[in-house]
Parts: structure tokens; sequence; C-alpha cells
């Protein structure tokens, strides 16, 4: 008798998780769209969380000059976008400063998605995006 996996079954090709294979487009059925309205309404640029990080203010500023010359409608790579938390999940940052006062409910996006009976519901720059 064979204790193994049954060989008929495998998947002939491996697949990546969803996760870790996430395509941000726009019109994505993620509860916060990574669109350009919401990367321009976004707070995270602002945070105290983000503002002695050199990281998210060298992305803040090289972002902001991307943006300036892509056409409308398109959107930065968000691993080079320090905000829309909510949208694309964890900052690739590591000098952030999560002990200091988060400001996701004083966002437009956050208000417009109804972020506060989300999962986070905040500090997504920490836990990851709004499911």
């Amino acid at each position: 008798m064979n204790k193994g996996r049954n060989t008929s079954t495998e998947e002939s090709v491996s697949t990546t998780p969803r996760d870790r294979n996430v395509t941000f487009e726009r019109g994505t059925n993620f509860l916060v769209p990574y669109e350009r309205a919401n990367i321009n309404r976004c707070r995270c640029p602002q945070c105290p969380v983000q503002a002695d990080s050199q990281c998210a203010q060298d992305k803040i500023k090289s972002s902001k000059q991307a943006m300036e010359n892509m056409p409308a409608g398109e959107v930065p790579n968000p691993e080079d976008l320090p905000g829309v938390y909510c949208s694309i999940g964890e900052a690739r940052c590591q000098d952030l400063d999560f002990d200091r006062q988060c400001i996701c409910g004083s966002c437009e996006v956050w208000k417009e998605f109804d972020l506060k009976d989300a999962n986070p519901n905040n500090h997504f720059c920490q836990q990851g995006r709004a499911t």
C-alpha cells in the first residue's frame, strides 16, 4: 500500500500561493483598489510612523516624481510606493517607527472604504492590507 501522495492527483506544475504573487492592477478585487485616485488621497506619506524613515522619505520623493511623468491612469510599482498600505500590504521599509501615532483613521481612503471594520483596521504598513 502506498502511503505517500497519490501521484495521479499531483499537479504537474508548481503553483505560487496567491499572496506571494499578487498583481496590483487597477480594478483588482481587493477591499481597497490599488489605483491612482487612492494613491493621490492616501495620507501614509504624512504619517508619523514614516516621518523619520529615510527609506520612506526617499520613496515619497521618487514616487512623486515618477507619478508626475506617468500617463494618466498608470500607477507606480507598489514596492516603490510608501503608502496605500491598506491596499498593497506591509511596508517594504524596515526603519518605520510603529510606536508612533497612526493616522489611518483620518484618511479619506480609510473613510470611503469604511476600514474601521476591516481586519486589520490601522497600521496597515505593519499589519498588512485591509481584508
